[in-house]
């Protein structure tokens, strides 16, 4: 069901209508009911993987809690023990709550694995089976991937980390789990909520406030302008420009990588503003997921502004565990020996980083382009920590960085780095991306954004119009919410100011939304994820 269609605006007006004519302390229910309707009108068959992994979660939540409740207990009554005794009892009882963990993450990242990346290794057995010269291939196998399962894979996993953590205590209640796993705003592509954050608004009651629910709808508005006026407009061209790649070489691949960037930004961030703004017109409030990422410095500023929920689970729950573990630290101990401290020290941070993006890569999808893009990241995180001295006697020496225009450029440098290696989402091999990339430098066809060959794309000089006005508001918004709320300076807009401005958005998504011939609302982009 998309969240731009006819289908989908009943029925969260529906849900929105019941919701706050049921009383509060049933309002859960009647939103765990309406997640499992909108993924059962998706799928029925999707239904079951998804209580999979409700079902076994909520069972090794609770047998892990219990045993920690015990332990507890244990420790409060023997109080006599020694420093010793009370740390191996420990030990003793985290490898015993570790095989109930290794159990339920196996299981459910087993059932990821499964549907995501069956085909790929089949595929990769059979390229190296027949590059050896032999016939013997494996068949295909026909599985579905349920939508979103990347994400509430994510989501019930972090869930059971933080209980085996202690962090925070099981749900008993397996019904309140299943609405955390399944609320539906956040199925199609997040974020990717903690469970600690979200349970605060989820389960509670909530009574109609008018501005809260004006709030939600201020994003909502929002998230359909970027998505249909801006993103669903340039996949018109994009797609002219990638269906047949050798026809569009050298600028034109340029064109591609500004044109996908900012696709998938009004894509992906007028999705989760939909899926926000769904959660503040009931009253639920949800972590933010981008803070205008295409104003970043650098690469690393760009990925703690961009997809920032998935970011925070790879950090808490990858990168730190895996550079902590003791074999990194034995890996770190014997670099030090051989190649001295400086080195040495790095040597678990740069590993640790490639493998959170190796596996950033993988959870993006189960393809090669995906794996490079997020090595790409990795390696190109890598350069920029080892040329920081460089750079701070650069800054040293001509004292440039609080100027503009130097700003500018790093923001400028930053979005044409990040839209090179996002051509790897692009195209449909990483050999056929590199050749791609290259013929900017050897075929300088300048001419077609003179010659009329950009008005052979799919897009007209009105829609070009359209899409530099959207790009305008899109910077002018972001700029200014660098400094201070877009939201709050509306709000103390005079009422006729306000309702101009909504009036003003809705008419222009009516009139200049890609609607038509050749344009085509399509799903999010990050639904197949």
């Amino acid at each position: 069901m998309l969240f731009t269609s006819y289908s989908f605006l009943i029925f969260i007006i529906t849900v929105f209508i019941s919701y706050y004519l049921t009383p509060k302390k049933y309002q859960w229910i009647l939103l765990l009911c309406a997640s499992y309707l909108f993924y059962g009108l998706v799928s029925i068959d999707y239904l079951g993987y998804i209580m999979v992994t409700t079902i076994s979660t909520y069972f090794i939540s609770l047998k892990i809690h219990e045993i920690n409740q015990s332990k507890k207990s244990y420790l409060m009554e023997h109080k006599e023990l020694s420093r010793k005794e009370k740390k191996e009892y420990k030990k003793e009882i985290k490898k015993y709550t570790k095989k109930y963990l290794t159990f339920g993450m196996l299981l459910n990242f087993g059932l990821l694995g499964v549907t995501k990346y069956t085909n790929f290794i089949i595929g990769n057995i059979n390229s190296i089976v027949t590059s050896f010269g032999s016939n013997g291939t494996l068949s295909f196998i026909d599985i579905a991937m349920p939508m979103g399962i990347s994400f509430y894979t994510f989501k019930t996993m972090s869930y059971l980390l933080d209980v085996y953590r202690e962090k925070h205590d099981a749900e008993d209640n397996l019904f309140k789990l299943a609405l955390f796993v399944s609320f539906f705003p956040q199925l199609v592509q997040g974020p990717i909520s903690r469970y600690n954050d979200l349970s605060q608004t989820l389960f509670e009651g909530h009574r109609y406030k008018y501005t809260t629910v004006r709030h939600g709808i201020q994003r909502i508005i929002w998230g359909f302008f970027k998505k249909i006026v801006i993103a669903d407009r340039i996949l018109v061209a994009v797609k002219t420009m990638i269906v047949t790649p050798d026809d569009y070489k050298g600028f034109y691949v340029l064109l591609v990588m500004l044109f996908y960037t900012y696709q998938l930004y009004a894509d992906f961030t007028g999705g989760i503003d939909i899926t926000i703004g769904i959660g503040e017109t009931l009253g639920i409030e949800m972590a933010e997921n981008f803070k205008r990422p295409y104003l970043s410095r650098s690469i690393k500023e760009f990925w703690r502004r961009w997809h920032i929920t998935m970011g925070t689970w790879f950090k808490d729950y990858v990168f730190y565990p895996v550079s902590v573990s003791p074999w990194m630290l034995n890996i770190s101990k014997k670099s030090r020996k051989k190649f001295g401290n400086a080195i040495g020290k790095r040597v678990p941070v740069y590993i640790s980083t490639l493998i959170v993006w190796f596996t950033t890569g993988l959870w993006h999808g189960a393809h090669w382009n995906f794996i490079v893009w997020g090595l790409m990241n990795g390696i190109v995180i890598i350069i920029s920590f080892e040329f920081e001295p460089t750079y701070k006697w650069f800054h040293s020496k001509f004292n440039v960085e609080d100027k503009l225009a130097f700003r500018v450029f790093q923001i400028i440098r930053t979005i044409l780095l990040m839209s090179a290696i996002r051509l790897f989402d692009v195209y449909q091999n990483v050999p056929l991306t590199f050749r791609m990339f290259g013929t900017i430098f050897t075929e300088f066809n300048f001419n077609i954004f003179y010659d009329g060959s950009l008005l052979q794309l799919g897009l007209t000089i009105g829609d070009y119009i359209i899409l530099l006005i959207g790009l305008i508001v899109l910077y002018s918004i972001s700029i200014y919410q660098e400094t201070g709320s877009f939201r709050v300076y509306l709000n103390n807009r005079p009422q006729q100011v306000r309702y101009a401005v909504y009036s003003l958005v809705i008419i222009f998504i009516i009139v200049f939304g890609a609607y038509g011939v050749g344009f085509d609302s399509t799903q999010f982009i990050y639904n197949q994820f």
